[in-house]
């Protein structure tokens, strides 16, 4: 697929599987946006590409959780080339705590970052998306979207609720040729669990070492750009942890049993 004069913004782009992206989209051409919520760790993702990948940039910081804003940031994003051809939601925040030691205030800032502003900044550019008759929304959930393990509750809830709307969204609008790719990863080499929030919403700081023994963020973002390219309504990512989605789907029972078992950090 030629991304030449093709704009991608994607969220959480100053590290892990976003910045991966970004700078894979940024290296194939596209003019790419970049948000997260602090702008110096963006711009030093974008001082690390050539000059012409930094000349088909723009650096524009987002806070998910505050989604009074998202509307005026995507505002500025569609004037930026004056249209947006895929939107990448890589943006979000995990947990690691069992439930009955998580606080609900934590199971709330979960699910406002990965749910709510992810839907509030789908909505807000939906109605230019349905107008032109094109727009590509790529998800990216998790394998936990599929199905849960222990001490991701707030987690696993926040990405299952992706999946709902999603597929909802893309039923309602497939008459306005809108594509939507839903991307399950499973471990990756990302900073996700030391980010990852605890029961009192303090960081848990450790890397897990399933996450520490994964794919790398590279890899994972040059699979998810091939599914984009190929419109393919999911893809999961990662190596033998990905059988687990088969087994939920077939044999639910047995899934249930081996994750009571399984090493889950």
């Amino acid at each position: 697929m030629n991304w030449e004069g093709k704009c991608v913004w994607v969220t959480g782009a100053s590290s892990g599987i976003g910045r991966a992206a970004a700078t894979q989209w940024a290296q194939l051409g596209a003019d790419v946006i970049l948000s997260s919520r602090r702008q110096s760790a963006l711009e030093e993702v974008v001082a690390e590409w050539s000059e012409v990948a930094r000349n088909r940039s723009l650096v524009l910081p987002l806070d998910l959780s505050q989604t009074d804003q998202i509307p005026d940031i995507a505002s500025q994003a569609l004037a930026w080339k004056g249209k947006i051809d895929v939107v990448v939601h890589c943006g979000g925040i995990s947990q690691r705590s069992l439930a009955i030691d998580t606080g609900l205030d934590v199971d709330r800032r979960v699910m406002e970052i990965d749910y709510f502003g992810t839907v509030a900044l789908t909505k807000a550019l939906l109605p230019e998306f349905v107008q032109k008759k094109s727009g590509h929304f790529v998800v990216v959930t998790s394998l936990m979207g599929l199905f849960s393990s222990p001490l991701r509750s707030g987690y696993c809830g926040a990405k299952h609720a992706l999946h709902g709307f999603f597929e909802s969204l893309r039923a309602e609008h497939h008459q306005d040729n809108l594509d939507v790719t839903m991307v399950c990863p499973g471990f990756i080499q990302t900073s996700i669990s030391l980010n990852a929030m605890v029961g009192d919403g303090s960081q848990q700081g450790t890397m897990d070492a399933k996450t520490g023994g994964g794919i790398t963020a590279e890899v994972c973002a040059q699979r998810m750009i091939r599914a984009v390219e190929r419109k393919k309504a999911q893809v999961l990512i990662g190596r033998s942890e990905i059988l687990a989605a088969y087994i939920a789907r077939f044999f639910p029972r047995l899934l249930r049993l081996i994750i009571r078992k399984a090493a889950v950090r």
